[in-house]
This record gives structure tokens, sequence and C-alpha cells, in this order.
């Protein structure tokens, strides 16, 4: 058997509470002066976008509402309505980079619904390709990125003011 090292997943996996110095990664990274260290790719209002540090494919990426929430009643209309705004400009964001197949949008909310950081809401903008779960993914129980994430923030960053989301 060959041995797949994915060194970078440890911080994930022994980071159970998934906070930076005690603060949430969402509150960090809005808070921060650095949108690249935190992938951060746009802010908004109410709500940002910024990609996720451990991807299930290229360009996925996450619209958290600046308020520190857990549910969905606890946000306003206006909030809402900007996160989905957010999500379809990185739709089209990633058509525009990557040209994939598909999307899977949505959250996770509670622990019981997978939610790996249930303190915080946020959405999963995940684009897709047609046969993109292989085996490795299927029996290894690992995904391979193919691109930097210091390369996709760029990309995708670049796509979205090309569509005047600054």
């Amino acid at each position: 058997m060959k041995a797949l090292f994915a060194p970078w997943r440890l911080e994930y996996v022994s980071s159970a509470d998934h906070k930076v110095e005690g603060q949430c990664i969402f509150c960090r990274a809005w808070e921060s002066t650095d949108d690249r260290d935190t992938l951060t790719l746009w802010r908004g209002k109410g709500c940002f976008a910024l990609l996720n540090r451990y991807p299930y494919t290229s360009g996925h990426a996450m619209v958290a509402p600046v308020a520190h929430v857990a549910e969905l009643r606890d946000l306003d209309g206006a909030t809402m309505a900007e996160m989905m705004e957010a999500a379809r400009a990185l739709i089209e964001a990633l058509r525009s980079v990557y040209a994939p197949h598909g999307f899977n949008l949505g959250m996770n909310i509670g622990e019981a619904a997978g939610a790996g950081i249930k303190e915080h809401l946020h959405l999963h903008v995940v684009p897709r390709w047609m046969a993109d779960t292989n085996f490795i993914s299927v029996v290894g129980d690992v995904r391979i990125i193919p691109e930097d994430l210091g390369v996709t923030w760029d990309k995708v960053g670049r796509a979205l003011k090309a569509q005047g989301w600054e």
C-alpha cells in the first residue's frame, strides 16, 4: 500500500474548536486587514466571502454573515439577501475561472447536520465536475486539490472584481 501524505490536514483535524487564538475563524477573518492571509475574497455590509482553507474542490468558497450567529432565524432579511447575492456572484466568478459542470450550495446548521463550525453560520459554494469524486476519495477518504490556495484566491478575486464586486 502506498501512503499519500497531506500534512496540511493535521492543523484542521487537531483543532476541534476551529478557533485561532480563542477567536472564531470567521470573526477573525472579518476583523483582519490581511485578506490574503484569511483568504477573504470580498466584504459586504452584512456578510463576506472567503475561500475554505480545507476545500472539497478547487474554488470551494463560503459566505458568512458578519454577525456571529448559529441560526438563520438570527439573521435579518437584508443580510440573508446579501448572502444569496454574494453566492450568485461567487458562482459566476467560479464559472469564469474553472468552468465547473455544477455547484453544491448548502449550510450545515448544528452539529448533527455536520456543521464543522456550528457557532457561526456559513454558506458553502462548492464547484463540481462530472466524475470529480474518484477512487482516492472513496477508498482513501482523501481529496486532491490541484491548486495552491493563494493562486485560487488571486483568480477568484480577479473574477469577482471583473463583475464589480470590490
